[in-house]
């Protein structure tokens, strides 16, 4: 059963747990100081209850909360119905949202799109470093916070029961060289890998097939066992979140023309597997060129 209850607000109860939590407050003991019945704390921190501006005030001063901390916090407070949240990244990387990590971490299901670069969730450390590095957008005192943050998000694919993945990843993707052969070729044997995990499936959309439902761009959309899905999309500085039925509806509309357009699991896997032999035909052929002119300088040296 379904719970009427935003993205926002319950990452709003996700924060307050959080910094009661903190406190070292149980939360019988919070609620006893607040005057509330338990029940209600309860539901503020799972998202179920709305929690006023002034209730979370109040609430983060028994708690004493650190200005910067109570600041965040409100402006989380600002709740209307399912409908979008346009939120800034600032001072964090995206890979570091409480919005996303929240989302992802409760998911049951995770539908994932890529049309350019292999999605976040399945990225080697040394593509995701070579893609920061070689677009340039990024300082370079920027590129390891980055790249461990998004190493830290991966932890969801290991857990004991995580989420069911269908990533659908666009061809030209695989043959955007990032990094050289040698970092694509481990990046497709990696996705040998993953596509061999249950609950994780890969479906790759052959440039052959040319114009398909999901040339508007990249998203995902997650389901949740107990709250209405929410599809996520993430732009160079701000992500926003949908959650209004029409929305959900156009987007599981793309995901179903995307099921037709799409190699099959087994199809994709044996894609996979020959672009990884040929960035290690690649790979090979670069190292012997490499070794050609080692000896070349040693001889014009002697």
């Amino acid at each position: 059963m379904t719970t009427q209850t935003s993205a926002r607000r319950r990452e709003l109860g996700d924060e307050l747990r959080r910094a009661r939590e903190r406190s070292g407050l149980t939360a019988a003991q919070l609620a006893d100081q607040l005057g509330w019945q338990p029940s209600k704390l309860s539901r503020v921190e799972r998202g179920l209850n709305r929690c006023t501006e002034v209730e979370a005030a109040m609430l983060l001063g028994y708690l004493r909360a650190e200005p910067d901390e109570v600041r965040r916090i409100l402006a989380l407070c600002d709740d209307e119905e399912r409908g979008s949240w346009l939120q800034a990244f600032g001072n964090r990387l995206p890979d570091q949202l409480r919005t996303l990590i929240l989302s992802e971490s409760t998911a049951c299901a995770i539908a994932s799109v890529e049309l350019n670069r292999i999605p976040g969730l399945l990225q080697t450390e040394c593509y995701t470093r070579a893609m920061l590095c070689e677009a340039g957008l990024v300082p370079s005192a920027g590129v390891e916070p980055r790249v461990e943050a998004r190493q830290a998000r991966q932890a969801l694919l290991h857990r004991s029961n995580p989420p069911n993945f269908v990533f659908y990843i666009h061809e030209q993707a695989l043959g955007l060289q990032i990094g050289g052969p040698a970092v694509m070729h481990e990046q497709m044997l990696y996705l040998v890998f993953a596509a061999s995990q249950p609950g994780c499936v890969i479906r790759i959309i052959p440039t052959a097939a040319g114009a398909h439902a999901a040339l508007d761009g990249p998203f995902r959309l997650m389901s949740f066992a107990e709250h209405h899905p929410v599809v996520y999309l993430e732009t160079q500085n701000r992500s926003l979140v949908l959650e209004k039925p029409l929305d959900i509806a156009s987007y599981k509309l793309v995901l179903a023309k995307l099921a037709d357009q799409a190699l099959s699991a087994t199809e994709s896997r044996s894609m996979l597997v020959d672009y990884a032999s040929r960035y290690d035909v690649m790979e090979a052929a670069a190292s012997d060129d490499s070794g050609d002119q080692v000896a070349e300088e040693q001889l014009q040296r002697h």
